[in-house]
C-alpha cells in the first residue's frame, strides 16, 4: 500500500512540476549557478528587512564561495568511461536488434565535451562574472564603506590556496576596485590576495586541516553512498524502462553529475538533463542534499564546530571596527570590510554555525547537541537546500551597523545570505540583531569548542551507534515496497 502510495505521489509530484514550469536548474544542490540561486527565493526564510532609520554601516565581513568551475580531472576523466560504456550499451542493444526508437539522438556517439583536457577544476569566465558583477553590486550597496583609496590593511582580501578561489577573489576585487585605480584606460586598482598555506589554515580551509572530521567522513560516506544507492535504485528501473537500455545505478549517477555540469556549465539542459522527470530530478537534488546536510551541515556538530576560528575572527574584526568608532579612528586607520573567498566546505559550516535555514525548535537542538532531522523529500518544502545555502558564489555577509544613540542597542549586526536579508533564529527571527545579543546567543554557545578540542582531542567515550544506521532504516522505510507496519519506530529513529 505506501508503495503505491509513493508511486502515485511521485506522479502527481510530476504533474504539478510540469504544470508549473518545471526548472531542473532549481534542483543541483551545491552545483547551482548563482544566478539561478538567486531566483530561488523562499519568502517564509528569506525576505525585506527593516533597518531603523539613522543606522549606517560601519563594517562588513564577506565569506564567499568560488564561482561556477569546470568539472575536476578525476570528474573528466569519468565522464569520458561514461562515453565508452554508452558506446557499449547503444552496440549491445543493437547486436539484439532491439529498437533505438526510444534512445536520445544526442546518445548515439556522445563523447565528453572535456575529453582531452589536461587540467579541470578551474574558474570559468561565468564564474569569472559571477564575483565580478558580485564585487560592483557591493561596492554600490555600501558606498560609505568603500569610498576609502585602497589600502590592503583597510579592505583585506583574502582567499585559499586553491586556484579557483584565489580567482574568484581577483575577479571580484577587479569589481569592487573597478574604475578606482590608474591603470590603463579601465582604470584598474592593483591589490593583494592573501592567502595561508593550505596545510595549516584553519581559517578558511579548516575541513583539511581537522583530523576528527576526516575520521568522521571517512566513516560515514560509505553509508551516504548506500542512501543514495536506494534513490538511484529506484530512477534506474524508470529510467532502463523508459529508455530500453540496460542503465546501471552508477551510469544513472554519472548521468546526474552529466546533467548538472552541462546545464550550469554549458548551458545545455535537454541532454542529459532530459533523461529524468521533474520528480526524478527532485529526488536526485534532493539526495545530494541530504549529503550535504550529513557530511557538511547539521548532519553531525563536527561539520560545524570546526570552523570556529573563522566565526571567531569575523567577531574580532567587528569588535575591532566598534573600537575604531568610539575611539574615532582617522580615516583610511582602520579595516572597514574583511574579504573572504573560500568552497562549499567553508560556506555551509559557517552558515550552520549562524543558525541559518533553521526553525526555532531546531536551533535550540543544535545548541543542546541533539540531531536535526533529515530534510524531508518531495514533493514537501524544505529550508534546507544546496542550491541556496551554498551555490556557486553563495555568501553570507554580516554587516555592522552604527545606530542612534537613542535606540535599543547602539550597534547591530545584519546577515545577508547570497545578498538578501535572512532571519536569525536565535536572534528572535530577526536578520538585525544588537551585537551584544548576537555575540550572546548565537556566538557564544560555539566558543567553548575550541578548535583544538574538536579536531585533534581524543574523546575517550563508548563507541555510539552511528547515525548513518538510524538513516539507513528511514530510507529502507521510505522506499520498502512492504506493508505499513515495517515502518520503524520513533525509538527506532
Amino acid at each position: 500500500m505506501f508503495a503505491i502510495l509513493t508511486v502515485l505521489s511521485l506522479s502527481l509530484f510530476s504533474q504539478l512540476n510540469a504544470e508549473e514550469g518545471f526548472d531542473v536548474r532549481r534542483h543541483f544542490s551545491t552545483v547551482t549557478r548563482y544566478d539561478v540561486a538567486k531566483d530561488i527565493v523562499n519568502l517564509s526564510v528569506l525576505g525585506a528587512s527593516n533597518i531603523p532609520d539613522g543606522c549606517t554601516p560601519i563594517h562588513v565581513n564577506l565569506v564567499a564561495r568560488h564561482g561556477t568551475r569546470s568539472p575536476t580531472k578525476k570528474r573528466m576523466r569519468e565522464l569520458d568511461k561514461l562515453a565508452s560504456h554508452l558506446e557499449e550499451l547503444i552496440r549491445d542493444a543493437e547486436e539484439q536488434n532491439l529498437s533505438l526508437e526510444k534512445v536520445p539522438l544526442w546518445l548515439r556517439g556522445w563523447k565528453s565535451p572535456w575529453s582531452g583536457k589536461l587540467k579541470g577544476g578551474e574558474l570559468i569566465r561565468k564564474g569569472e562574472e559571477e564575483l565580478y558583477n558580485l564585487g560592483i553590486r557591493i561596492r554600490d550597496r555600501f558606498p560609505e564603506l568603500f569610498e576609502e583609496e585602497y589600502h590592503p590593511d583597510v579592505y583585506p582580501i583574502k582567499a585559499t590556496q586553491i586556484p579557483r578561489a584565489s580567482a574568484s577573489a581577483v575577479a571580484f576585487g577587479m569589481g569592487l576596485l573597478s574604475g578606482k585605480g590608474s591603470l590603463g584606460p579601465a582604470q584598474h586598482q592593483a591589490f593583494s590576495v592573501i592567502s595561508e598555506s593550505r596545510a595549516s589554515d584553519i581559517i578558511l580551509r579548516f575541513h583539511d586541516c581537522c583530523g576528527n572530521y576526516k575520521i568522521f567522513r571517512k566513516r560515514q560516506e560509505p553509508a551516504v553512498d548506500k542512501l543514495k544507492e536506494l534513490v538511484l535504485d529506484e530512477i534506474t528501473s524508470a529510467v532502463v524502462s523508459r529508455y530500453g537500455l540496460n542503465f546501471t545505478t552508477q551510469d544513472i549517477a554519472m548521468l546526474w553529475f552529466l546533467c548538472k555540469q552541462e546545464a550550469s556549465v554549458l548551458d545545455i539542459t535537454d541532454q542529459a538533463c532530459g533523461l529524468f522527470s521533474p520528480s526524478e530530478a527532485a529526488l536526485l537534488g534532493w539526495a545530494d542534499d541530504l549529503e550535504l546536510f550529513i557530511l557538511k551541515g547539521y548532519g553531525n556538530s563536527i561539520n560545524y564546530r570546526m570552523g570556529v576560528p573563522l566565526l571567531e575572527d569575523v567577531v574580532q574584526s567587528m569588535e575591532q571596527a566598534i573600537t575604531a568608532k568610539e575611539e574615532k579612528h582617522a580615516p583610511g586607520s582602520y579595516e572597514k570590510a574583511r574579504l573572504r573567498f573560500a568552497h562549499a566546505e567553508t560556506v555551509v559550516p559557517f552558515t550552520c554555525l549562524l543558525g541559518l535555514f533553521l526553525e526555532g525548535s531546531e536551533f535550540q537542538k543544535i545548541q543542546r547537541e541533539e540531531p536535526l532531522e533529515l530534510p524531508p523529500k518531495p514533493p514537501q518544502s524544505r529550508n534546507w537546500r544546496g542550491s541556496t545555502v551554498a551555490p556557486f558564489a553563495g555568501n553570507n555577509m554580516l554587516v555592522l551597523h552604527s545606530c542612534p544613540v537613542n535606540s535599543a542597542s547602539k550597534y547591530f549586526v545584519q546577515v545577508l545570505h547570497n545578498e538578501l536579508p535572512i532571519p536569525m533564529t536565535g536572534c528572535n527571527g530577526s536578520d538585525f540583531c544588537p551585537f551584544e545579543e548576537f555575540k550572546e546567543k548565537i556566538v557564544a554557545p560555539h566558543l567553548k569548542y575550541d578548535y583544538n578540542s574538536v579536531c585533534t582531542a581524543k574523546v575517550e567515550e563508548p563507541e555510539q551507534k552511528p547515525v548513518t544506521s538510524k538513516l539507513s532504516q528511514l530510507f529502507r522505510w521510505l522506499f520498502s515496497l512492504q506493508n505499513d507496519d515495517t515502518r520503524p519506530t520513533k525509538d527506532d529513529l
